[in-house]
């Protein structure tokens, strides 16, 4: 018998996560002669334990994917991205705006993309902190910050907080680069074989497509994880979120990545000779 590969798995607990690998995490696709071992954290924790090394596959911000272009490849299939889909910037005070470094804005993590896109938007005009996403609603409404970059189901929910809408930060994104916003996606390391990547991309892709055939059950996987437990809600954020661009990121989404890549040099987040974020095309270029 040949023996299974083991796999290192980390995914978000966000809906269009569990949405996506409902399938895989209760084995109901084909895992292709891999043994998946799966852990559900929080983004920020994924990102920190990327730069750790602790997975072979693992979604992550595309934040951080651009530090970790050396050691990491973008899977074509799960990742998050697409028009309309951005962080929000709220604020606890009405026509409050961030212009002084007395004022305090909570990110959800150093590496994600929401922080990175308050940095290239609103650079040095507050205080940043970093707190779990669940906590940025709630610190506003009890005044101990005055914004918060919001993410996954908050952006459906944040007017019932009574909270105050400064900027959608992905329509600046995609006003200023004609792209789709590149959120996150499913990093994979170098050191697997070419082999192995396209049998864990095949996977992945097997329970996109079983979710999508029965998301009444992926709904349960959904429901189990997710901060908000309104299924209108939950298939709201699986509608916005998981599209056409998470079955296959396509030609757009790799230019949505160079335009990211572009930013980053540009605010020096990365070298201005660093490569981009490469996507998995069935080798290893480097």
């Amino acid at each position: 018998m040949t023996q299974s590969i083991r796999i290192r798995l980390g995914i978000s607990t966000c809906p269009n996560d569990t949405f996506a690998f409902h399938a895989l995490l209760n084995r109901k696709v084909d895992w292709r002669g891999l043994d998946f071992e799966v852990e559900l954290l929080d983004i920020q924790q994924l990102n920190q334990r990327l730069f750790n090394d602790a997975w072979d596959v693992a979604k992550a911000s595309f934040h951080a994917a651009l530090l970790l272009t050396e050691r990491t490849m973008v899977l074509p299939t799960g990742s998050a991205l697409g028009f309309g889909v951005g962080p929000l910037l709220l604020a606890s005070k009405a026509n409050d705006r961030p212009t002084d470094l007395e004022q305090l804005t909570l990110c959800p993590g150093e590496h994600t993309t929401a922080n990175l896109l308050f940095k290239l938007f609103y650079p040095n005009t507050t205080r940043i902190e970093h707190t779990v996403f669940s906590e940025i609603m709630p610190q506003l409404q009890q005044n101990r910050a005055d914004f918060g970059v919001c993410i996954h189901e908050g952006r459906f929910t944040w007017q019932r907080q009574s909270l105050h809408l400064v900027e959608d930060l992905g329509t600046r994104w995609e006003q200023e680069t004609d792209a789709p916003l590149p959120l996150g996606g499913i990093l994979v390391s170098r050191t697997l074989k070419p082999e192995i990547i396209a049998r864990a991309n095949a996977v992945i892709s097997d329970s996109l497509a079983y979710a999508h055939q029965n998301p009444s059950e992926a709904r349960l996987s959904m429901r189990k994880y997710a901060q908000e437990f309104d299924d209108e809600v939950l298939m709201e954020h699986v509608k916005l979120y998981v599209n056409e661009w998470t079955t296959d990121l396509g030609q757009l989404g790799r230019d949505a990545l160079s335009a990211l890549s572009e930013r980053a040099r540009a605010i020096r987040l990365i070298p201005e000779d660093a490569p981009g974020i490469e996507v998995w095309n069935g080798s290893c270029s480097r």
